[in-house]
C-alpha cells in the first residue's frame, strides 16, 4: 500500500475509535432515572409544601360569646323578733304600725319569765304569709366551756326537731350581754352544730370591747372554719325601733372579722313588742 493511502486509513480508523468511545462516555454520564427533577419547595410556618404562593385566607371572626349574668348583690330586707306569742291580732299590729317583715324571730321553747316558745300554729300563720322564721334558742345563762357549749347545742337540736325545722337552717344562741361567756363554748356550740343537719347561729352584741367578741375571735383563731360556717346577729348599735319605710343603712358595729349577718338595730317597739332588724337576703336559704 502506497504511504499516502496508509496515513489515510490510519487517520479514519482514528477518527472512528474516537466517536465510538465519545458515545459510550456520554451514555454513562447521563441519569437513567426518566422521572423530572423537582423545584425546590417553600416550607410554610404550618410546616406544609406548596403553599408560599397561595394568597392567605381570609380568617373568620370568633362567635361572640355570651356574657356572663352580673352578680346579685345582697339586698338588705326588713325583720322583727318578739318574745310575745304571735297570732293573728300580733301579726296585724306590727303590719299596720311598722310594715310586713319578710322575717320573724321567735324562741324555739318557752322559758319561764322571759320568752314564749314556738308553736306550730305560728309557723303556720307566718308561712302563710311568706315570712321566714328566725329560731333563737336562749336555754342557758352560762356561755362557758366546750360541754356546755355542745351541751345546749344538743338540746337546740332536739327542740329543733320536734317541732319540725328542716335540715340545713340556721339555729342561733342567744349569748346575752350579762352571760360570762369564753372560746370554748363557742367552739363547742358551732362543732356541735357542724355535725348536725342544722347551721350555727350566735346572736349578741358584737362590739369592740364585748367579752363576746374577744370570745368568738379566739374561736376563729383556733378553728378558721367557725368565721365562714357561722351566721352572725349583732345587737349593736341601737338607734331604736322604726318602722321599715325609716330604717337606717345596714351598718352593724362589729369589728372587721366579724361578719354581721342580721343587724337588730332597735330593741322593745312600744306599740307592738318586737324588735327591729335589717338582715342581708343572702342567708335567707338558711332560715325557716
Amino acid at each position: 500500500m502506497k504511504t499516502g493511502k496508509l496515513f489515510w486509513v490510519i487517520l479514519l480508523s482514528a477518527f472512528f475509535v474516537l466517536s465510538i468511545l465519545l458515545v459510550f462516555l456520554r451514555h454513562d454520564s447521563t441519569p437513567t432515572s426518566t422521572q423530572p427533577v423537582k423545584e425546590p419547595q417553600t416550607v410554610t410556618e404550618t410546616g406544609k409544601e406548596g403553599e408560599a404562593d397561595k394568597p392567605p385566607q381570609p380568617q373568620p371572626e370568633p362567635e361572640p360569646q355570651p356574657v356572663p349574668p352580673p352578680q346579685e348583690s345582697s339586698q338588705i330586707l326588713w325583720g322583727v323578733d318578739t318574745a310575745s306569742p304571735l297570732d293573728q291580732a300580733f301579726l296585724q299590729c306590727v303590719v299596720e304600725n311598722y310594715g310586713m317583715p319578710t322575717v320573724f324571730g321567735r324562741y324555739l321553747e318557752t322559758k319561764e319569765g322571759v320568752s314564749t316558745g314556738l308553736t306550730p300554729e305560728e309557723v303556720e300563720l307566718l308561712h302563710q304569709q311568706g315570712i321566714k322564721i328566725i329560731p333563737i334558742y336562749n336555754h342557758f345563762t352560762n356561755a362557758t366551756t366546750y360541754e356546755g357549749g355542745a351541751q345546749e347545742a344538743q338540746a337546740a337540736i332536739a327542740y329543733a326537731q320536734q317541732i319540725g325545722i328542716p335540715e340545713g337552717k340556721a339555729i342561733f344562741a342567744d349569748i346575752e350581754p350579762t352571760y360570762p361567756v369564753d372560746e370554748a363554748f363557742i367552739l363547742g356550740w358551732v362543732e356541735t352544730l357542724q355535725g348536725s343537719p342544722y347551721k350555727p347561729g350566735i346572736y349578741g352584741v358584737f362590739t369592740n370591747e364585748s367579752a363576746l367578741t374577744a370570745s368568738y375571735q379566739a374561736a376563729i383563731a383556733a378553728n378558721q372554719n367557725i368565721q365562714s360556717q357561722t351566721i352572725i346577729w349583732s345587737s349593736n348599735p341601737d338607734p331604736g325601733v322604726t318602722p321599715q319605710t325609716n330604717a337606717p343603712e345596714f351598718q352593724p358595729g362589729a369589728p372587721e372579722n366579724v361578719p354581721v349577718s342580721i343587724w337588730q338595730y332597735g330593741i322593745d317597739g312600744e306599740t307592738c313588742n318586737i324588735d327591729t332588724n335589717l338582715i342581708q337576703s343572702n342567708i335567707l336559704d338558711f332560715l325557716w
